[in-house]
């Protein structure tokens, strides 16, 4: 992991600061919010996709970084520029691991990206929350319908259900790198956290205050659309890659269980890597008892925030408040106060 003693003397070194992070998942809301909050932004861009981002102008970022590919973070160049690097799902997926090294100030805090890479770091950071979560089993203790998950943050590409050892083996193999876990039946809710260290709404923290952003609901093929196949005779295996996203709106009694889950996350994440900072994401179960199941945990910006208008955060403050806008008043007045140290890293 790079040193934070060297982030902290990087970041003291900048004048004023940009918004950066590579042009997919939910780069254009961290633009657009960043533009709302008078912020310069860089965007880290393959000549591929960069007509895509140019003809958005209000969410078009104001400079260009052009690489081959996403793999490239163009360190020395973001820091001469005075960037902070804003962490989403696919610079997570296209980093790995290299993001632990990379010599420029990120949002947030890397540790948590490191529990989020590792489904049992994660699932440990669930339990030290008093999360209540699927059972983990292995592939010869499966009893009944069970998810299969693979490493990575692949938008829920090559998932599957096996209900056997047996189906496990014939599917799956040996040797592979896996999550086995127990299927849970009920309705699926994604929850957008923002945790702050000088925010005024949400539950108090050891550590400062963490704000319900808004939920939404994953639309997954051919998971969602399986009564539609299976009404004209087609036979094909479920399947959960992401195609995009719905808002929801929770049942009001469900929300302080919600908040005080968010809580337990932020409590717990300081004892174990310093404390997450800014947006998270727990992706949760509701079954037909109003149990709540969480079964992943994702440290950063996700992709369901891109539906950008939530009761949530209208409640929170007064207007419509994306996650992207929240990131970058975070960053502004945590550099009007001289506290950028305290949530990059």
């Amino acid at each position: 992991m790079f040193e934070k003693e060297k982030i902290d003397e990087i970041v003291s070194s900048y004048k004023d600061f940009k918004i950066a992070t590579i042009c997919s998942h939910s780069a254009l809301q961290i633009f657009h919010g960043a533009k709302q909050e008078k912020i310069k932004t860089i965007g880290i861009c393959t000549e591929k996709v960069r007509e895509l981002y140019e003809s958005f102008p209000h969410a078009r970022p104001d400079e260009f970084i052009m690489v081959e590919d996403y793999s490239q973070i163009p360190v020395k160049e973001l820091v001469e520029k005075q960037a902070i690097l804003i962490p989403h799902g696919s610079l997570v997926e296209y980093t790995g691991k290299k993001i632990d090294d990379l010599a420029v100030p990120i949002f947030g805090n890397r540790g948590s990206l490191y529990y989020e890479r590792s489904r049992d770091r994660m699932f440990d950071w669930m339990h030290k929350s008093g999360l209540r979560t699927p059972r983990i089993l292995k592939p010869d203790d499966i009893d009944g319908p069970a998810i299969v998950k693979f490493p990575g943050a692949k938008g829920g590409k090559g998932y599957m259900v096996v209900h056997s050892p047996e189906e496990y083996y014939s599917k799956v193999g040996t040797g592979a790198k896996t999550m086995v876990q127990e299927f849970i039946i009920g309705v699926r809710a994604y929850v957008h956290y923002f945790h702050s260290f000088i925010g005024d709404a949400g539950f108090k923290t050891t550590y400062g205050k963490v704000e319900m952003l808004g939920v939404d609901r994953r639309m997954e093929s051919n998971a969602d659309e399986i009564a539609r196949q299976l009404s004209v005779g087609a036979k094909v295996p479920i399947s959960f890659t992401v195609m995009g996203n719905q808002s929801m709106v929770l049942r009001e009694s469900l929300l302080p269980q919600y908040m005080d889950m968010g809580r337990n996350v932020c409590n717990s994440s300081r004892d174990l890597f310093g404390g997450i900072h800014g947006p998270f994401c727990l992706e949760t179960i509701v079954t037909e008892d109003l149990d709540v199941f969480a079964f992943e945990i994702s440290a950063r910006i996700v992709a369901g925030t891109n539906l950008l208008k939530s009761p949530y955060a209208i409640y929170s403050h007064g207007f419509n408040f994306t996650t992207g806008m929240r990131i970058a008043r975070e960053l502004k007045d945590a550099h009007k106060k001289k506290k950028l140290k305290e949530i990059v890293y």
